[in-house]
Protein backbone atom coordinates (compact mmCIF):
# COMPACT_ATOMS: atom_id res chain seq x y z
CA UNK A 1 0.00 0.00 0.00
CA UNK A 2 1.37 3.42 -0.92
CA UNK A 3 1.74 6.12 1.70
CA UNK A 4 1.84 9.36 -0.25
CA UNK A 5 1.22 11.18 -3.50
CA UNK A 6 -1.92 11.62 -5.52
CA UNK A 7 -3.93 8.54 -6.53
CA UNK A 8 -3.64 7.38 -10.15
CA UNK A 9 -6.67 7.72 -12.41
CA UNK A 10 -9.47 10.19 -13.02
CA UNK A 11 -11.61 9.01 -10.11
CA UNK A 12 -11.03 7.73 -6.63
CA UNK A 13 -12.73 5.21 -4.35
CA UNK A 14 -12.51 6.41 -0.75
CA UNK A 15 -12.97 3.85 2.02
CA UNK A 16 -13.62 5.17 5.52
CA UNK A 17 -14.75 3.74 8.85
CA UNK A 18 -14.46 4.99 12.42
CA UNK A 19 -13.40 1.49 13.47
CA UNK A 20 -10.57 1.54 10.92
CA UNK A 21 -9.96 0.35 7.37
CA UNK A 22 -7.61 -2.63 7.34
CA UNK A 23 -5.31 -3.94 4.65
CA UNK A 24 -7.80 -6.66 3.78
CA UNK A 25 -10.59 -4.15 3.17
CA UNK A 26 -8.29 -2.03 1.01
CA UNK A 27 -7.34 -5.08 -1.06
CA UNK A 28 -11.01 -6.08 -1.38
CA UNK A 29 -11.92 -2.58 -2.57
CA UNK A 30 -9.20 -2.69 -5.19
CA UNK A 31 -10.37 -6.15 -6.23
CA UNK A 32 -13.96 -4.93 -6.64
CA UNK A 33 -12.76 -2.19 -8.96
CA UNK A 34 -10.69 -4.63 -11.02
CA UNK A 35 -13.62 -7.06 -11.23
CA UNK A 36 -15.73 -4.23 -12.62
CA UNK A 37 -13.30 -3.86 -15.51
CA UNK A 38 -11.65 -0.72 -14.17
CA UNK A 39 -7.93 0.00 -13.79
CA UNK A 40 -7.26 0.57 -10.09
CA UNK A 41 -3.97 1.86 -8.80
CA UNK A 42 -2.34 0.86 -5.53
CA UNK A 43 -4.31 1.73 -2.40
CA UNK A 44 -3.07 4.85 -0.61
CA UNK A 45 -3.48 5.06 3.15
CA UNK A 46 -4.68 8.45 4.38
CA UNK A 47 -5.26 7.45 8.01
CA UNK A 48 -6.00 4.38 10.09
CA UNK A 49 -9.64 5.15 9.30
CA UNK A 50 -9.25 5.92 5.58
CA UNK A 51 -7.83 4.51 2.35
CA UNK A 52 -8.23 5.79 -1.21
CA UNK A 53 -7.79 3.95 -4.49
CA UNK A 54 -7.48 5.79 -7.79
CA UNK A 55 -8.93 4.23 -10.92
CA UNK A 56 -9.85 4.93 -14.53
CA UNK A 57 -12.78 3.85 -16.62
CA UNK A 58 -16.57 4.18 -16.53
CA UNK A 59 -18.10 2.99 -13.26
CA UNK A 60 -20.81 0.36 -13.88
CA UNK A 61 -24.32 1.24 -12.72
CA UNK A 62 -25.01 -0.11 -9.27
CA UNK A 63 -21.33 -0.64 -8.43
CA UNK A 64 -20.90 -1.89 -4.86
CA UNK A 65 -17.52 -2.47 -3.25
CA UNK A 66 -19.23 -5.00 -0.97
CA UNK A 67 -17.46 -3.96 2.24
CA UNK A 68 -19.59 -4.40 5.34
CA UNK A 69 -19.15 -1.72 7.99
CA UNK A 70 -17.13 0.54 5.68
CA UNK A 71 -18.28 3.60 3.74
CA UNK A 72 -17.24 3.43 0.08
CA UNK A 73 -17.62 6.64 -1.92
CA UNK A 74 -16.52 7.39 -5.48
CA UNK A 75 -15.45 10.94 -6.31
CA UNK A 76 -13.64 12.77 -9.12
CA UNK A 77 -9.90 12.79 -8.49
CA UNK A 78 -9.53 16.44 -9.54
CA UNK A 79 -10.53 19.40 -7.41
CA UNK A 80 -11.17 17.44 -4.25
CA UNK A 81 -9.81 19.92 -1.71
CA UNK A 82 -12.48 22.48 -0.91
CA UNK A 83 -12.10 26.12 0.10
CA UNK A 84 -15.20 26.31 2.28
CA UNK A 85 -16.98 24.10 4.79
CA UNK A 86 -20.63 24.72 5.65
CA UNK A 87 -22.22 22.36 8.15
CA UNK A 88 -25.51 21.63 9.82
CA UNK A 89 -25.32 21.45 13.63
CA UNK A 90 -27.87 19.10 15.21
CA UNK A 91 -27.10 15.39 14.63
CA UNK A 92 -24.22 16.43 12.37
CA UNK A 93 -21.60 18.43 14.26
CA UNK A 94 -23.20 17.48 17.58
CA UNK A 95 -24.87 14.23 18.51
CA UNK A 96 -28.30 15.49 19.59
CA UNK A 97 -31.24 17.55 18.38
CA UNK A 98 -31.15 20.49 20.79
CA UNK A 99 -34.87 21.17 20.55
CA UNK A 100 -35.61 17.58 21.61
CA UNK A 101 -33.32 17.95 24.62
CA UNK A 102 -34.95 21.25 25.61
CA UNK A 103 -38.30 19.51 25.31
CA UNK A 104 -37.08 16.90 27.76
CA UNK A 105 -36.53 19.66 30.33
CA UNK A 106 -40.08 20.84 29.60
CA UNK A 107 -41.53 17.33 29.91
CA UNK A 108 -42.67 17.13 26.27
CA UNK A 109 -39.78 15.28 24.59
CA UNK A 110 -41.91 12.49 23.11
CA UNK A 111 -44.20 14.95 21.30
CA UNK A 112 -41.39 17.18 20.08
CA UNK A 113 -39.06 14.36 19.01
CA UNK A 114 -41.81 12.82 16.87
CA UNK A 115 -42.25 16.10 15.01
CA UNK A 116 -38.46 16.51 14.66
CA UNK A 117 -38.08 13.04 13.16
CA UNK A 118 -40.85 13.62 10.61
CA UNK A 119 -39.43 17.02 9.65
CA UNK A 120 -35.93 15.60 9.15
CA UNK A 121 -37.37 12.88 6.90
CA UNK A 122 -38.95 15.63 4.80
CA UNK A 123 -42.51 14.68 5.70
CA UNK A 124 -43.37 18.05 7.28
CA UNK A 125 -42.75 21.66 6.35
CA UNK A 126 -39.69 22.62 8.39
CA UNK A 127 -40.81 26.12 9.40
CA UNK A 128 -44.28 25.02 10.48
CA UNK A 129 -42.79 22.10 12.38
CA UNK A 130 -40.32 24.38 14.15
CA UNK A 131 -43.05 26.82 15.18
CA UNK A 132 -45.15 23.95 16.54
CA UNK A 133 -42.27 22.51 18.54
CA UNK A 134 -41.14 25.84 19.99
CA UNK A 135 -44.70 26.57 21.11
CA UNK A 136 -44.45 23.51 23.37
CA UNK A 137 -41.48 25.12 25.17
CA UNK A 138 -43.48 28.11 26.39
CA UNK A 139 -42.64 29.02 29.98
CA UNK A 140 -39.32 27.15 30.10
CA UNK A 141 -36.77 29.19 32.15
CA UNK A 142 -34.04 30.78 30.02
CA UNK A 143 -31.35 29.33 32.31
CA UNK A 144 -32.28 25.87 31.00
CA UNK A 145 -30.55 26.71 27.69
CA UNK A 146 -27.14 26.77 29.40
CA UNK A 147 -28.00 23.75 31.53
CA UNK A 148 -29.06 21.78 28.47
CA UNK A 149 -25.85 22.62 26.64
CA UNK A 150 -23.65 21.63 29.56
CA UNK A 151 -25.47 18.37 30.25
CA UNK A 152 -26.51 17.14 26.81
CA UNK A 153 -24.45 18.68 23.98
CA UNK A 154 -21.21 17.06 22.83
CA UNK A 155 -19.29 17.41 19.58
CA UNK A 156 -19.48 14.37 17.36
CA UNK A 157 -16.17 12.50 16.93
CA UNK A 158 -13.88 14.24 14.47
CA UNK A 159 -15.79 17.53 14.43
CA UNK A 160 -13.02 19.70 15.86
CA UNK A 161 -10.36 18.00 13.72
CA UNK A 162 -12.43 18.57 10.59
CA UNK A 163 -13.09 22.26 11.24
CA UNK A 164 -9.63 23.18 12.52
CA UNK A 165 -7.86 21.34 9.72
CA UNK A 166 -9.85 23.18 7.10
CA UNK A 167 -9.34 26.54 8.80
CA UNK A 168 -5.60 25.87 9.04
CA UNK A 169 -5.62 25.30 5.28
CA UNK A 170 -7.29 28.69 4.76
CA UNK A 171 -10.86 27.51 4.19
CA UNK A 172 -13.97 29.43 5.20
CA UNK A 173 -15.98 27.61 7.87
CA UNK A 174 -19.62 28.19 8.74
CA UNK A 175 -22.08 26.46 11.05
CA UNK A 176 -25.61 27.02 9.72
CA UNK A 177 -28.39 25.57 11.83
CA UNK A 178 -32.15 25.34 11.83
CA UNK A 179 -31.73 25.11 15.60
CA UNK A 180 -30.99 27.96 17.97
CA UNK A 181 -28.19 30.50 18.31
CA UNK A 182 -27.98 29.90 22.07
CA UNK A 183 -26.42 26.55 21.08
CA UNK A 184 -24.75 27.36 17.75
CA UNK A 185 -22.62 30.11 19.33
CA UNK A 186 -21.21 27.65 21.86
CA UNK A 187 -20.80 24.82 19.34
CA UNK A 188 -19.06 27.10 16.83
CA UNK A 189 -16.56 28.20 19.46
CA UNK A 190 -15.92 24.68 20.70
CA UNK A 191 -15.47 23.17 17.23
CA UNK A 192 -13.58 26.15 15.78
CA UNK A 193 -16.01 27.52 13.18
CA UNK A 194 -15.33 31.07 12.07
CA UNK A 195 -19.04 31.95 11.93
CA UNK A 196 -22.46 30.60 12.81
CA UNK A 197 -26.11 31.27 11.98
CA UNK A 198 -29.24 29.88 13.63
CA UNK A 199 -32.72 30.77 14.84
CA UNK A 200 -33.37 32.85 17.95
CA UNK A 201 -35.76 31.86 20.70
CA UNK A 202 -37.74 34.79 22.10
CA UNK A 203 -37.36 35.29 25.85
CA UNK A 204 -39.43 37.54 28.10
CA UNK A 205 -38.98 37.98 31.86
CA UNK A 206 -36.47 35.14 31.96
CA UNK A 207 -38.70 32.56 30.26
CA UNK A 208 -39.23 31.29 26.72
CA UNK A 209 -42.37 32.74 25.18
CA UNK A 210 -42.92 29.75 22.91
CA UNK A 211 -42.03 31.85 19.86
CA UNK A 212 -39.09 31.97 17.46
CA UNK A 213 -37.85 35.16 15.81
CA UNK A 214 -38.52 35.68 12.10
CA UNK A 215 -37.34 35.09 9.48
CA UNK A 216 -36.88 31.43 10.32
CA UNK A 217 -33.63 29.88 9.13
CA UNK A 218 -34.66 26.75 7.29
CA UNK A 219 -33.85 24.87 4.09
CA UNK A 220 -33.88 27.88 1.75
CA UNK A 221 -31.94 30.04 4.20
CA UNK A 222 -29.18 27.45 4.46
CA UNK A 223 -28.69 27.54 0.70
CA UNK A 224 -28.76 31.35 0.78
CA UNK A 225 -26.11 31.34 3.51
CA UNK A 226 -23.86 29.07 1.44
CA UNK A 227 -24.12 31.39 -1.54
CA UNK A 228 -23.72 34.59 0.46
CA UNK A 229 -20.65 33.44 2.38
CA UNK A 230 -19.02 31.85 -0.68
CA UNK A 231 -19.69 34.88 -2.85
CA UNK A 232 -18.25 37.28 -0.27
CA UNK A 233 -15.06 35.20 -0.15
CA UNK A 234 -14.84 34.77 -3.93
CA UNK A 235 -15.38 31.01 -3.67
CA UNK A 236 -17.23 29.07 -6.38
CA UNK A 237 -19.98 26.68 -5.27
CA UNK A 238 -17.89 23.86 -6.71
CA UNK A 239 -15.23 24.62 -4.10
CA UNK A 240 -17.67 24.22 -1.19
CA UNK A 241 -18.07 21.18 1.06
CA UNK A 242 -21.52 20.96 2.69
CA UNK A 243 -22.57 18.36 5.24
CA UNK A 244 -25.88 17.59 6.95
CA UNK A 245 -28.20 14.82 8.03
CA UNK A 246 -31.79 15.78 7.16
CA UNK A 247 -34.14 17.06 4.49
CA UNK A 248 -33.58 20.59 5.77
CA UNK A 249 -29.99 20.35 4.47
CA UNK A 250 -30.86 19.08 1.00
CA UNK A 251 -30.57 22.33 -0.98
CA UNK A 252 -27.18 23.36 0.40
CA UNK A 253 -25.80 19.81 0.08
CA UNK A 254 -26.91 19.58 -3.55
CA UNK A 255 -25.51 23.01 -4.41
CA UNK A 256 -22.04 22.32 -3.00
CA UNK A 257 -19.22 20.88 -5.04
CA UNK A 258 -19.05 18.07 -2.49
CA UNK A 259 -22.30 17.40 -0.64
CA UNK A 260 -22.10 14.85 2.16
CA UNK A 261 -24.92 13.03 3.96
CA UNK A 262 -23.69 12.21 7.46
CA UNK A 263 -25.60 9.39 9.22
CA UNK A 264 -28.50 10.88 7.32
CA UNK A 265 -32.17 10.37 6.62
CA UNK A 266 -32.97 8.81 3.23
CA UNK A 267 -34.31 12.11 1.85
CA UNK A 268 -30.75 13.46 1.96
CA UNK A 269 -28.65 10.32 1.62
CA UNK A 270 -30.20 9.36 -1.70
CA UNK A 271 -29.16 12.64 -3.35
CA UNK A 272 -25.82 13.52 -1.77
CA UNK A 273 -22.46 13.09 -3.52
CA UNK A 274 -21.13 11.01 -0.62
CA UNK A 275 -22.81 9.08 2.17
CA UNK A 276 -21.28 8.29 5.55
CA UNK A 277 -22.91 5.75 7.84
CA UNK A 278 -19.89 4.07 9.47
CA UNK A 279 -17.43 6.96 9.72
CA UNK A 280 -16.73 9.89 11.99
CA UNK A 281 -16.35 13.45 10.72
CA UNK A 282 -12.66 13.08 9.85
CA UNK A 283 -13.96 11.13 6.85
CA UNK A 284 -14.78 14.51 5.28
CA UNK A 285 -11.05 15.21 5.25
CA UNK A 286 -10.37 11.81 3.68
CA UNK A 287 -12.97 12.50 0.98
CA UNK A 288 -10.85 15.52 0.08
CA UNK A 289 -7.68 13.43 0.01
CA UNK A 290 -6.22 15.14 3.08
CA UNK A 291 -3.96 12.70 4.99
CA UNK A 292 -3.84 12.42 8.77
CA UNK A 293 -0.40 14.07 8.92
CA UNK A 294 -2.18 17.33 8.01
CA UNK A 295 -5.04 17.01 10.50
CA UNK A 296 -5.23 19.56 13.32
CA UNK A 297 -6.72 19.25 16.78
Amino acid sequence: MTGGGAPAGDRVLVLTAAAGVGEGAAAAGRGALAAAGLRPGAPRRLAESAVEIGFSGPLPAGFDAGLAGIDANVLPAAGRRKRMLIADMDSTIIGVECIDELADFAGVKREVAAITEAAMRGELDFEAALVARVALLEGLPERVLAECYAERVRLNPGAAVLVRTMRAAGAETALVSGGFDAFSARVAEEAGFARHRANRLIVRDGRLTGEVARPILGRAAKLAALREIADAAGIAEGDVLAVGDGANDLDMVMAAGLGVAYHAKAALAERADARLAHSDLTALLALQGIPAVEWRD
